[in-house]
């Protein structure tokens, strides 16, 4: 009887695992059906992702995509982290700035699968410093600023998201203007509401992605005073980040995403199709704002307002692909991002920088996303290299040497 009794523990036991791997089984078979939910900013370069849409390039993949617009990177955040989007157009400085604790709870993992687009960035003022600043004049910005503050008028700069690309942009031409980033305010606003915000004199000046820079000048309310490939040439800028969890349960999934935002990628650098991708991603259900803004600075003619006239960027204007330089995620540039935090005060500690680039860039799986494709995949992450206005030397393998000499 007890040999019995037994036997039959044994064969519930069986049957209860094989019960589970069945409905696992079903679950992971439902997952895979289930649509790929991909959120974007209102900023051209969410270009790619939306162009892969338009272009039907999601579903000659075999993937089914659903975009939605999103109200601001916070937004993007949260939902990427709970899974209520399964990935998004996102800064691509965003997931170490969340994992360290700048810009959400320390610890939070979000995975950069491919970069989006280099350059396209813009530090815009007020009118109210028209004439007395113009376009990379960085030796007068500080004594502007200076007079207004000596007027006992609080300067405020607005970004968009703590420890962002477009607070990195802004803090580093802050500092190489000379500009002492305690005296002035700096607050975070969305990117679609900076326009607004500039025209009711809640900031001085704002640093964000296009078209909202283009979109100041064509309204009279602000200038170019200077592109973000001024300060860096082909900086990093936009990702595709992903949910962890969709990461590795959809993996087949997400390979025909990133092969599909490959190829609009590819699309887009070539100028022949940017009046057509300007006049799709103008519409209200993406970014909502003039094509023709759009356009101009999608082919780099700046009109830089202030009476400044035209500035035109023959290489260095918002690139998407050039020819795989752009798309591959280096662990270089994450470990320069956390740097920033440390020199900016963001961090009291310096964080293990080479772990958490592993820990949440999936750069193999870029690889093999590339090689398929036949994408060349850049041989340059972890050397040194240097920021275009800011010539001190950074190297990815000792940060803490940067750190030493960098101005804050």
């Amino acid at each position: 009887m007890k040999k019995s009794n037994q036997q039959l523990t044994t064969i519930k036991t069986l049957f209860l695992g094989l019960m589970v791997l069945i409905l696992t089984s079903f679950s992971e078979v439902a997952a895979q059906n289930d649509p790929v939910r991909l959120g974007f900013i209102p900023l051209t370069d969410c270009s790619p992702i939306v162009m892969a849409k338009e272009l039907g390039l999601f579903k000659k993949y075999g993937v089914e995509v659903v975009v939605t617009k999103e109200s601001s990177w916070a937004n993007i955040r949260d939902k990427v982290l709970t899974g209520e989007l399964d990935g998004a157009h996102c800064l691509y400085s965003m997931p170490f700035s969340v994992y360290t604790g700048v810009g959400g709870k320390a610890g939070s993992e979000m995975m950069i699968a491919m970069m989006l687009n280099v350059n396209g960035q813009a530090i815009t003022l007020s009118n109210d410093f028209c004439g007395k600043v113009g376009f990379k004049q960085m030796n007068k910005v500080t004594p502007v600023v200076a007079a207004k503050l000596k007027a006992e008028k609080e300067v405020t700069f607005a970004m968009t998201f703590p420890g962002g690309t477009h607070d990195l942009w802004l803090r580093n031409w802050m500092s190489i203007a000379g500009l002492n980033q305690k005296a002035v305010k700096i607050i975070t606003i969305p990117p679609p509401q900076m326009v607004a915000n500039m025209k009711v004199g809640n900031m001085d000046g704002y640093c964000v992605g296009e078209p909202w820079g283009g979109v100041a000048v064509k309204q009279g309310i602000g200038f170019t005073q200077i592109a973000s490939q001024d300060i860096w040439k082909d900086h990093p800028e936009k990702a595709l980040v992903v949910n962890k969890e969709f990461s590795e349960k959809r993996r087949t999934d997400l390979v025909k995403v990133m092969k599909a935002i490959m190829e609009a990628c590819i699309w887009l650098d070539n100028p022949a199709n940017r009046k057509k991708a300007a006049a799709i991603i103008g519409k209200a259900p993406y970014v909502n704002a003039p094509a023709d803004v759009i356009e101009n600075r999608l082919m780099g003619n700046y009109d830089l307002g202030c009476n400044q006239g035209t500035e035109v960027y023959s290489n260095d204007y918002m690139l998407f692909h050039k020819g795989g330089m752009v798309n591959y995620p280096r662990k270089s540039y994450a470990i320069w991002a956390m740097a920033q935090y440390v020199r900016f005060g963001y961090l009291k500690e310096a964080p293990n920088y080479k772990a958490i680039a592993d820990k949440l860039i999936l750069q193999d799986l870029y690889e093999e996303v590339a090689k398929s494709m036949k994408v060349k995949v850049p041989n340059d992450d972890m050397k040194p290299f240097s920021l275009t206005m800011d010539k001190t030397v950074f190297d990815p393998n000792n940060p803490a040497a940067y750190l030493k000499v960098v101005k804050r």
